[in-house]
């Protein structure tokens, strides 16, 4: 019954097929004594059911772009398209409908409500954007964490369960209203190796569902496993290509 929409993981951007676009991109954040170039005319493409990883140093602009392509901030100049919609022409209210229905983001620190318990944490976007009828919401939680080896967990809060755990809940809670994309922003970067390895596995198992993944992770060798990797220098993407054994 809860399978992968992948239908809506086509839908393509008229002008080129991309499910994500941006075009001559920039961000300036302006202090009483600078002015600071966080992206510096910024050209991506990353297209549906793609799994793509995001590398730099910190403060490199990896984390501005992720909020580019998520609405959290505005480009300066330029234009963001994702899943057919102009993210840089929506208003505050817009933006956050839009971001409801068509993405999932993963944080690194998990981000889970500490009161709810798991299965009310991965409702919770459902609630949000009135997705599904109230009783199928639970039945859904209960698939998603099914899909992420947490059916037994369902009922217990955030403090019973690992760090892995968590993150397990998390992407749950990504997937609830069946986005096209998934975000994550260091999804192991809190995790240990072999825990990483699972949640890296589970994005793998996701993209083969259909969805499109994009990654940010300071982890090299994480993201050399990853088919498709960005990384970015000084505001720029300096680097653009496809990990040609993984394809």
């Amino acid at each position: 019954m809860w399978k992968t929409n992948k239908a809506s993981n086509q839908i393509e951007h008229k002008a080129n097929g991309g499910l994500i676009e941006l075009r001559q991109v920039s961000k300036t954040f302006a202090s009483a004594s600078a002015k600071l170039s966080a992206l510096r005319e910024v050209d991506l493409r990353v297209h549906a059911g793609e799994f793509v990883a995001v590398v730099g140093k910190s403060g490199s602009g990896k984390s501005t772009l992720l909020n580019m392509i998520t609405g959290i901030d505005r480009p300066t100049a330029g234009e963001v398209f994702v899943n057919g919609s102009a993210i840089h022409e929506l208003n505050e209210g817009q933006v956050a409908v839009w971001r409801g229905r068509n993405l999932g983001i993963v944080f690194q620190f998990f981000q889970l409500i500490p009161t709810l318990t798991s299965i009310e944490n991965v409702m919770l976007p459902m609630d949000f954007c009135n997705m599904y009828s109230s009783s199928m919401r639970e039945e859904r939680a209960k698939y998603l964490l099914e899909l992420v080896g947490l059916d037994g967990q369902a009922y217990k809060l955030p403090s019973a369960l690992s760090g892995g755990e968590q993150q397990r809940v998390a992407i749950a809670r990504a997937l609830a209203n069946d986005p096209p994309l998934i975000v994550a922003d260091e999804p192991t970067g809190n995790l240990d190796s072999k825990t990483a390895e699972n949640i890296f596995s589970l994005f793998k198992d996701l993209v083969k569902q259909g969805k499109t993944v994009l990654m940010v992770t300071h982890d090299r060798d994480l993201s050399r496993a990853v088919p498709h990797t960005i990384e970015i220098a000084d505001g720029q993407i300096v680097s653009d290509h496809l990990n040609i054994e993984q394809n």
